[in-house]
């Protein structure tokens, strides 16, 4: 069994929302749940109920009650949620009109700007108003080619209001990429910004959006925030215009089905055209009520931060914490600028109470030896939230090294669901290197190839039963056809969701990798992230990539490490590295080759580029490499390929 890092106290336990709801739900339904694990197994088997409790619990709105709460949780996908009822995603989002801060933006310069809760309605009514004034209506698409700031917030909130449908991308985005995406679901209105902040820099992306705009015929408006002040485009609406000159009224809310579609989101499409997912606003909305307010335990006086871009679904995820009436974080730059640690002095700024990033950027602040002791105490910090990728068990210590109290909680699901099938839980303690629970009424399950379900064992992660925020359909996809092999293709009217994981006897999870990313060396399936936790204790290693290569029958490892300073790789380190895999692993774990490289390929939202280079090393196709951060980092696998 893994070490306990973390317990929370008993006083923190009695206070939390899931507290208060599992006390709400023994009065309802007159039954005690003594453990997580009882409330977890009722609320699977009793699926319609638990949704139709949160609801009541968590006080959405509904303009009209449903019918039927869902028709068949064994229906995957089309099973049908909250029939009959009514409602707006923005309206809910929107709840709180008064003087506390909604959203806070700030960027590399560290100036925050803010935005209270009237404020944001005011604006968003504008907004909506305009929308409506020049023709945009329900099922119209309205995207975004924006950073991370309050305007992009209140864009998809005006949006939604009205019953469009919002998609966006970040800037960093290039024009292939961003038409590849936006070219499939033909929008109707742009909402663009003439630049952004990176890395120091004042991008200039006005040429980008015209580009875009020039390429996308069904087009009929846009809309440009003037983010800084050099460049201009007189096509274009000007949000400045827009905000100065209306009058903000009651927004008109258009009540739509729980169904109604809410967000158009991409798969990383690196083997072809990204695929264009559906959420609902429904399924949206109480799927982030319950992992926001139950598992990660967001109040009203919280200041949650995650480091996310507009083209990855964390945003998404943090928007919808404007529900619970907290202050959300919105940075747009480099989040090692100007320094490693400018993340946590931001942090101590603006006290934050839950901080959201990656794995990755965790491992940069141990790597970099980074020791955010010496910045603050970091007093008002509750939980650190990891996400992106694998969470190594070093990783895992070197937070507990640093915050002496602070639940670290690593959360699982994807742009697929919108949400997460494993995260936090402010009842349990946290394990090293695990996940805490299983998401309430996700029916979740490691299974082997035969379908058989496993414990402590490593499997495929499937979900068993319907949920509210399955896509509800791929756009251009007909007879769901792609919607089907994405999910279906592995066990009949089960969701596989591409993950290699272990569920163990206390139900804390464990994810190895992605399952196409899963090396078969001698039969033996082997999670990647095996492999990179053991090299994350090492000090001379600064990143690495491990692949498969197809050798007849069977598959040979191949390791790609970046050294730290710029050593060269030597026998006695290749040996080290070898020894301390076999050691810690396997002697099936051992690479065939260990193999110096420059750069690390990652993709725009920071993860490793695992199946892209895996393709070229074994003469696979490779179409898209457009949501990769720094595509010229493959050339070295070509050459690598051509030299063998």
């Amino acid at each position: 069994m893994n070490k306990i890092l973390w317990e929370p106290k008993l006083e923190n336990i009695n206070s939390s929302e899931m507290m208060k709801f599992i006390r709400y739900l023994n009065e309802k339904e007159n039954i005690t749940f003594e453990t997580y694990e009882d409330l977890h197994s009722w609320s699977i088997k009793n699926i319609a109920k638990f949704w139709l409790h949160l609801s009541i619990f968590s006080q959405i709105i509904f303009n009209k009650s449903h019918t039927e709460v869902v028709d068949d949780t064994k229906k995957m996908p089309g099973a049908r949620w909250f029939k009959g009822s009514r409602l707006n995603f923005a309206e809910n989002l929107l709840r709180y009109r008064d003087d506390h801060n909604a959203i806070i933006t700030i960027n590399e310069k560290n100036i925050p700007e803010y935005l209270t809760y009237k404020e944001l309605f005011e604006k968003v009514s504008k907004i909506s108003s305009f929308l409506r004034k020049i023709g945009i209506k329900e099922n119209d698409r309205v995207v975004g080619y924006m950073p991370n700031i309050s305007e992009t917030v209140i864009a998809m909130l005006a949006t939604s209001s009205i019953g469009a449908i919002w998609s966006s991308c970040s800037p960093d985005f290039g024009v292939k990429t961003v038409l590849d995406r936006f070219g499939q679901i033909k929008p109707k209105l742009l909402f663009f910004t003439n630049g952004y902040q990176y890395n120091g820099k004042i991008i200039n992306c006005l040429q980008n959006a015209k580009k875009i705009i020039t390429s996308l015929p069904s087009l009929k408006n846009s809309i440009m925030i003037n983010h800084y002040n050099e460049h201009n485009y007189e096509q274009s609406h000007k949000w400045e215009d827009i905000i100065s000159k209306s009058n903000a009224e009651d927004i008109d809310f258009e009540q739509l089905p729980f169904n109604h579609p809410l967000y158009i989101m991409y798969s990383s499409g690196t083997t072809g055209k990204p695929k264009s997912i559906v959420h609902s606003a429904g399924g949206t909305l109480v799927q982030h009520i319950k992992e926001l307010q139950l598992h990660t335990n967001v109040k009203r006086d919280d200041v949650i931060f995650y480091f996310t871009t507009c083209g990855w679904m964390m945003w998404n995820w943090l928007v919808s914490s404007l529900y619970q009436g907290a202050t959300i974080v919105l940075y747009e730059g480099n989040p090692c600028y100007p320094d490693k640690d400018s993340l946590l002095k931001l942090a101590d700024q603006l006290n934050f109470t839950i901080f959201g990033t990656s794995a990755k950027y965790i491992s940069i602040l141990k790597t970099n030896n980074v020791k955010p002791k010496l910045i603050s105490n970091f007093k008002n910090l509750k939980s650190i939230l990891s996400t992106g990728s694998t969470l190594s068990e070093e990783n895992f210590d070197y937070i507990y090294d640093h915050f002496s109290d602070v639940q670290l909680s690593s959360i699982s699901g994807g742009t697929d669901i919108i949400s997460c099938f494993a995260l936090g839980n402010p009842l349990l303690p946290v394990y090293r290197g695990e996940l805490q629970s299983k998401g309430l009424a996700m029916d979740i399950d490691s299974y082997n190839s035969s379908g058989k379900s496993l414990k402590n064992k490593k499997g495929e992660l499937v979900c068993k039963s319907a949920f509210p925020s399955m896509p509800i359909y791929f756009w251009n996809d007909d007879n769901d056809t792609k919607y089907l092999n994405a999910y279906f293709n592995t066990f009949k009217n089960i969701w596989s969701h591409g993950d290699y994981v272990e569920i163990n006897d206390h139900n804390g999870i464990t994810i190895y990798g992605r399952s196409d990313a899963t090396l078969n060396p001698g039969g033996v399936r082997i999670g990647t992230a095996e492999i990179y936790n053991v090299l994350e204790k090492r000090e001379d290693i600064d990143d690495s990539l491990v692949i498969g290569k197809k050798n007849n029958d069977d598959e040979l490892i191949l390791l790609f490490v970046k050294l730290k300073n710029n050593e060269k790789m030597k026998d006695h380190l290749i040996k080290s590295i070898k020894s301390d895999i076999r050691l810690e692993c396997s002697p099936r774990h051992v690479p065939s080759e260990i193999i110096q490289i420059d750069e690390i390929p990652y993709t725009i939202n920071g993860k490793k580029v695992e199946i892209a280079v895996k393709n070229i090393i074994n003469n696979l196709p490779l179409k898209n490499t457009d949501s990769i951060a720094n595509p010229k980092s493959l050339e070295y696998f070509y050459n690598f390929k051509k030299n063998e």
